[in-house]
C-alpha cells in the first residue's frame, strides 16, 4: 500500500461512517452524523407534536448519561490508571456562535456549533457532549503539574493534545501547546471558552444547592 493510500484509509477511518472504538462505537458513530444533520427543536413539545418527536429530544439528552457508562479504547496508548486527578468534575460552557450543520459523510472531529458543550473528567477518561446536536465522544487524559494530554480519542486516534490547565474563579482554563486533532478544531474547541465547573464550592452548599449554578450545569 503506497503513502496515499494509507492516509486515504485513514481518513476514511476518521469519518463517522467508520468509527471503531470498540463498546462505544454505534454512540460516537450515531452522535458524529447527528452533529452535521439539521437540528431540531429541542424546546417542549406542542399538544400536537408526535411522540415519536418528543422522544427524540429525550434520546439526544440521554446520551450523556449513556456516555458515563462507557469506556475507552487503547488506540495509542495503554488506558491510565482509573485514579483520581486534581481536575475531575464535570464542566460545561455555552458556546455563543450560531453555526450552520451542513450534513457530510466525512464528518470533522469536534464540529463547531453553538450551545451547551459539557466535559467530564473522571480518573483518567474524558468525555465531551454538545447537548444540541448530541455529538459525543470519549478518551483519556492524564494530569502531569500543569499539564493535561488528552489521547485514545476515536475521532483522531492517532492525535495526543497537549495541554496547560489554570483552576479559578469557578472555571478550568485550557491552553493548547499542540494538538492536531481535527485539524486542530479539538484545540479551538477546549481552550475557546472557560469551562465552568458543575461541581458546588463546598459541601453546605452541595447539601442546599444554594448557588449560581452555571448555565449547562443545571442537570448534573
Amino acid at each position: 500500500m503506497t503513502k496515499e493510500q494509507t492516509n486515504e484509509q485513514l481518513n476514511i477511518f476518521r469519518s463517522c461512517w467508520l468509527i471503531d472504538c470498540g463498546d462505544g462505537d454505534d454512540l460516537l458513530r450515531d452522535s458524529c452524523l447527528r452533529a452535521h444533520s439539521p437540528p431540531t427543536n429541542t424546546s417542549m413539545p406542542s399538544p400536537n407534536s408526535s411522540p415519536e418527536k418528543a422522544a427524540g429530544a429525550a434520546t439526544r439528552d440521554d446520551r450523556w448519561s449513556e456516555l458515563a457508562q462507557r469506556t475507552p479504547y487503547p488506540y495509542s496508548a495503554p488506558l491510565p490508571a482509573a485514579e483520581p486527578t486534581i481536575l475531575d468534575g464535570t464542566y460545561a460552557k455555552v458556546d455563543p456562535r450560531q453555526a450552520e450543520h451542513v450534513p457530510c459523510k466525512r464528518c470533522p472531529a469536534y464540529p463547531p456549533g453553538g450551545g451547551v458543550w459539557k466535559l467530564n473528567l473522571d480518573k483518567g477518561v474524558f468525555r465531551v457532549y454538545h447537548k444540541l446536536t448530541g455529538w459525543v465522544t470519549i478518551g483519556s487524559f492524564t494530569v502531569t503539574g500543569d499539564q493535561i494530554r488528552f489521547f485514545n480519542d476515536p475521532h483522531c486516534f492517532q492525535d495526543t493534545g497537549v495541554y496547560r490547565w489554570r483552576l479559578g474563579d469557578g472555571s478550568l482554563i485550557l491552553t493548547a501547546d499542540e494538538d492536531e486533532c481535527g485539524v486542530y478544531l479539538r484545540a479551538q474547541n477546549l481552550e475557546a471558552l472557560p469551562w465552568q465547573s458543575c461541581q458546588p464550592p463546598s459541601s453546605e452548599v452541595a447539601i442546599t444547592n444554594h448557588w449560581p449554578i452555571p448555565p449547562g450545569c443545571e442537570s448534573d
